[in-house]
């Protein structure tokens, strides 16, 4: 859709940057993207933890929870996958403009996908893989839909039917090899060095 030449943002009565001095960090967008079962949720949810504990200001959107809300009537065709990256990096880049550290759960599995959020958030825009291997995703399987798709019922399922391109990634974690609290101190560590978070 062509954007309207008659619309304007409001001008902001507190700007991003006092936001990000209040808050204490900068405002960011961190993809966590792998296969289905990878852990990206999991890390999502301990890095707000974590995050929280120390009083920054952080949320987490995940993939199924936007397909289930926000995103709810697009399929999984090409151009439906398309939009529901684009309007998650919309939604990224408000909340990014608003000081917060936005944690992307999402499978975003091809590299095409991943660079909508790159052009649309710049360099707020982080990228983590969470790298465990199909084996050990398959074997989780928590929701069973591996199994589904092997049966065919679940056609064009990332891993199975539908490809999954490894990221050049900043920042590769082995979910399948590491534990959540592992993988979680070498996340907040990395985002100090990237001087997102101060050094404590």
């Amino acid at each position: 859709m062509p954007k309207d030449s008659n619309l304007q943002a409001p001008q902001a009565s507190v700007s991003r940057a006092q936001r990000e001095a209040r808050n204490g960090h900068r405002g960011v967008a961190i993809l966590l993207t792998g296969l289905p079962a990878a852990g990206k949720s999991t890390l999502a949810q301990a890095l707000q933890a974590g995050l929280f504990q120390h009083g920054r200001q952080s949320l987490v959107l995940d993939g199924d929870a936007l397909r289930g809300g926000l995103n709810r009537d697009l399929g999984f065709a090409e151009a439906d996958r398309r939009e529901n990256i684009r309007r998650a990096s919309e939604l990224a880049a408000l909340l990014v403009d608003n000081g917060q550290i936005v944690i992307l759960a999402m499978i975003a599995p091809l590299i095409e996908q991943r660079e909508l959020f790159a052009r649309r958030l710049g360099e707020d825009y982080l990228e983590v893989w969470c790298s465990a291997s199909l084996a050990v995703c398959e074997q989780r399987d928590p929701k069973g839909h591996y199994a589904r798709a092997r049966s065919g019922e679940l056609p064009g399922f990332t891993g199975i039917s539908a490809p999954y391109e490894p990221p050049r990634a900043a920042l590769e974690l082995d979910t399948g090899a590491q534990s959540v609290e592992d993988c979680l101190g070498q996340l907040l560590g990395w985002l100090v060095e990237r001087q997102v978070l101060p050094a404590s």
